[in-house]
């Protein structure tokens, strides 16, 4: 069982930086993919950044490509999310997900319901 609980979201100007963490509890977090989605309002969840259990091995949706950057500490089993460069449109609820054997180009094409965990988010609200 791994439970994973993020922090770090906020109001902050465009143009401005976050960083968001993603703390995991439980056994074997070093071995699980590890990713970031977000949801704006009235929209879908989607993908924005992966990392494999090693973090030898990254990807990035193309919205974000170049002002995101993903990284994790298995020592201290915590994702990150460096987000600079931040836009209106980067506005959303932002959920942490690990899968099992999955690549992380994987995660932005699996459905939703087959990562093996989520987090319960955590707001970014980027003002114009």
């Amino acid at each position: 069982q791994v439970q994973l609980v993020e922090s770090g979201g906020g109001l902050v100007q465009a143009g401005g930086s976050l960083r968001l963490s993603c703390a995991a509890s439980g056994r074997s977090f070093s071995r699980y993919t590890m990713g970031w989605f977000r949801q704006a309002p009235a929209k879908e969840r989607e993908f924005v950044a992966a990392i494999s259990w090693s973090g030898g091995s990254i990807y990035y949706a193309d919205s974000v490509k170049g002002r995101f950057t993903i990284s994790r500490d298995n020592t201290n089993n915590t994702v990150f999310l460096q987000m600079n460069s931040l836009k209106p449109e980067d506005t959303a609820v932002y959920y942490c997900a690990a899968a099992w054997d999955v690549y992380p180009q994987g995660m932005a094409s699996i459905p939703f319901n087959v990562m093996d965990y989520w987090g319960k988010g955590t707001l970014v609200t980027v003002s114009s």
